[in-house]
């Protein structure tokens, strides 16, 4: 492209670009300096309203000293891991089943994805009723004759973590299992018929050709479950309020808490710096890999 003609490219689509405007001034200021300033007045000593105060990094040494805070990151790592390996296995296996063309393969795919329409709240306080002892499986099953059966993960402070991962699996699958077979209906249909023509098992198919070929759709799905990861509040708020004691404190609940409850907002500005910085370490590989990588191509 000649040096002339690379002016003439910014008065293409020019209405477009004027309409875009509002919403780059609205992101840039809302969203940019909204991130700057809490940063900015996480180094305070801001309490009910913000000060600038500087205090350097003593809300930071306070943050990672505190249990609750401690306690909240280990809950993450241990929902955010088991949500990543049994989400996408779980969505993997639903979607291969899918696409086999079974019939009423509309219907299954609208019940399986039914539970992501619904809010957090609601599946918090739906799965809070199934697995409270004296309502719901625990109820159900000594009812039956099995009296020494016990499954009260949501009031157990051992296990409390794995009751809010049975909700979110519950809620979240349905969306992998639909990014997966969108990404299987995207397989060329030659591949399967060259492999079964080679006498290539399906699973060897599966695991060897198609995998890799959806590359794009698992990085996909891993951001987009990951981001899910760290906004975890909700379920917590509706299951178990964060009890028994702390024993199911997420880092999204600890920052509402010190912003809004205890009016310490410095304290809650380094918790959502931490998060914020949680983001930026899945977001920026992901970022290179996907545009980095085809750049360079």
């Amino acid at each position: 492209m000649s040096q002339t003609s690379r002016p003439f490219q910014l008065f293409r689509n020019i209405n477009a670009k004027i309409a875009s405007i509002p919403m780059i001034l609205t992101a840039s200021v809302v969203f940019l300096g909204g991130t700057i300033w809490t940063i900015v007045y996480s180094f305070t000593n801001s309490k009910l309203l913000p000060r600038r105060e500087f205090v350097g990094f003593d809300q930071y040494e306070r943050l990672w000293s505190t249990n609750r805070w401690i306690v909240s990151i280990e809950n993450l790592l241990i929902y955010g891991i088991l949500s990543l390996i049994f989400s996408l296995i779980i969505g993997f296996l639903l979607a291969a089943l899918l696409d086999q063309k079974i019939r009423f393969e509309d219907t299954f795919r609208t019940i399986l994805l039914y539970p992501f329409a619904l809010s957090f709240i609601v599946t918090g306080l739906v799965w809070q009723w199934i697995l409270n002892p004296d309502l719901g499986v625990q109820s159900i099953v000594r009812g039956l004759g099995w009296e020494s059966f016990t499954f009260d993960p949501l009031y157990n402070a051992d296990i409390v973590i794995y009751g809010i991962l049975i909700a979110g699996l519950w809620q979240g699958t349905g969306l992998v299992m639909c990014l997966m077979l969108a990404g299987l209906r995207g397989i060329d249909e030659d591949i399967w018929k060259a492999a079964r023509v080679d006498g290539i098992p399906m699973w060897k198919t599966y695991l060897f050709i198609v995998i890799p070929m959806m590359r794009p759709v698992f990085i996909t799905t891993l951001v987009i479950i990951a981001s899910g990861i760290v906004r975890l509040y909700d379920l917590v708020v509706a299951q178990t309020g964060g009890g028994p004691g702390i024993a199911s404190e997420v880092p999204a609940k600890y920052v509402y808490d010190f912003m809004f409850q205890a009016q310490n907002l410095g304290q809650g500005f380094a918790a959502s710096t931490m998060m914020l910085l949680s983001v930026a370490i899945i977001i920026i590989p992901w970022a290179y890999l996907e545009f980095g990588g085809k750049k360079r191509g």
